[in-house]
């Protein structure tokens, strides 16, 4: 009999000593660098955000969610319609962290991250993008670009800040536009090439009809030369001529002279 006690000894310290370590394990949780943890207690999550570090908890009773509180990036699709009433869409990467003060809100009104994007980020990104689109026409749109990107960031952060989401950045990662307006700008684009070639084409008539009344003029003014000249020149034969006759007239007739 005293044998068997002595063989169930062993069996009994590593029982208790399975059980000690089970309730060990499940009495604390240790917490990463980047990382905030929310306690619940049957359920319940408790006041009190768990940052990096051991923390005690009951154990079997409790379980705590591990949230990540770096810079995260996701990429979002968003339409809305333009001041003129034309399609535009667009796909924004935003880089975003949970705050680590408001993750028990967060955990007890979001819950998941990927409920935090589908339910948070991703209306709200769609929501900022008609604030911003609905402001000017789809070619103030391509044109000021920069200003549009900066209505929008200006309404998400404004929209995300109340959910314990801080915005750091976004950008633009592809703008698009509706087939029709995609052929309006090819067609625009045409007709001001053809508009420029007019203008060329008036410019360069306009520039040889010029030349050629210069050239007229040119022409004119060398024949009005050339007639002065010959004028001029006319006027001295006549004079000559006439001093030549005058000579003649002048010279005494010798009547019977050798």
């Amino acid at each position: 009999m005293s044998v068997r006690q002595g063989n169930s000894q062993p069996v009994v310290i590593a029982t208790i000593a399975t059980i000690v370590a089970i309730v060990l394990a499940s009495s604390f949780v240790i917490i990463n660098p980047g990382q905030a943890g929310v306690l619940s207690v049957l359920g319940s999550a408790q006041d009190g955000v768990l940052l990096e570090g051991i923390h005690l908890k009951p154990p079997f009773v409790s379980y705590v969610d591990v949230y990540d509180i770096t810079v995260q990036k996701f990429e979002v699709p968003a339409e809305s319609s333009t001041k003129d009433l034309q399609d535009l869409r667009a796909r924004f990467a935003i880089n975003f962290r949970l705050e680590p003060e408001q993750m028990v809100d967060i955990r007890r009104k979001q819950g998941s991250l990927s409920n935090i994007v589908n339910k948070i980020i991703a209306p709200q990104t769609q929501e900022s993008f008609k604030v911003a689109a609905a402001r000017r026409t789809v070619e103030e749109a391509i044109t000021q670009r920069a200003v549009l990107k900066e209505d929008f960031d200006n309404a998400l952060a404004l929209r995300l800040e109340k959910y314990g989401i801080d915005v750091l950045d976004t950008s633009v990662v592809d703008l698009t536009f509706s087939p029709e307006f995609s052929r309006a700008v090819e067609e625009k684009q045409i007709a001001e090439q053809r508009a420029q070639r007019a203008v060329y084409v008036a410019q360069e008539a306009e520039q040889e009809a010029q030349a050629e009344i210069n050239r007229a003029k040119g022409r004119a003014e060398s024949q009005r030369l050339i007639a002065d000249t010959l004028k001029a020149q006319g006027g001295k034969l006549v004079l000559q001529k006439r001093r030549l006759r005058r000579g003649k007239q002048a010279e005494p007739k010798c009547l019977g002279c050798w």
